[in-house]
């Protein structure tokens, strides 16, 4: 039996270059029996973590009513989650920083996963992704239990669609089959 993949794309836009590497990876592992869910979290509602404490002192529950309570549960009952985003001005997307500090009322409960990174951006110099890199590690250190299974760094992309005509896709694909 497959694993249950969570696949979380920070992109702004639907089917951009980051967004289609996140398909090309869904394919691979459904077509290898794997359980895949996409979340575009351009499309929900996130908002801001408050530092309130309410999350403290209500089992990890939050003040806000958006749409985190169902991406959390996600996030739990998935054994894989890949993080994708394009690489801007050398970081991770705004949505998916925002995505990532809603996770201080359950990074405790999100232990024995398996994950992945998958970064675009119009540069392709040596440093254009340690920044970024840098963000979702700091994210796998604060989790228990966690491998950091593969790494899709493609670079040279910029203009919607020209990831494409890239290697890449293949390798987003070639990835999420071995899951």
């Amino acid at each position: 039996m497959g694993k249950r993949v969570l696949i979380i794309s920070s992109s702004p836009r639907k089917n951009g270059n980051s967004d289609t590497l996140c398909h090309s990876f869904a394919k691979g592992a459904k077509e290898n029996g794997s359980e895949v869910t996409e979340i575009f979290i351009n499309d929900k509602k996130i908002n801001y973590c408050k530092a309130c404490g309410y999350c403290e002192t209500h089992n990890g529950a939050c003040s806000q009513k958006d749409d985190m309570d169902e991406i959390i549960d996600e996030v739990l009952k998935s054994d894989v989650i890949v993080f994708s985003s394009p690489v801007y001005f050398y970081s991770i997307s705004g949505q998916l920083k925002t995505l990532i500090d809603r996770f201080v009322a359950v990074y405790t409960k999100i232990t024995g996963k398996e994950i992945y990174y998958l970064l675009t951006a119009a540069e392709n110099g040596k440093s254009t992704f340690d920044r970024a890199d840098a963000c979702l590690d700091g994210l796998c250190d604060c989790l228990s239990d966690i491998k950091i299974k593969g790494m899709i760094y493609a670079g040279g992309v910029w203009k919607k669609g020209e990831i494409n005509s890239t290697r890449y896709i293949q390798q987003a694909y070639d990835m999420g089959a071995a899951v």
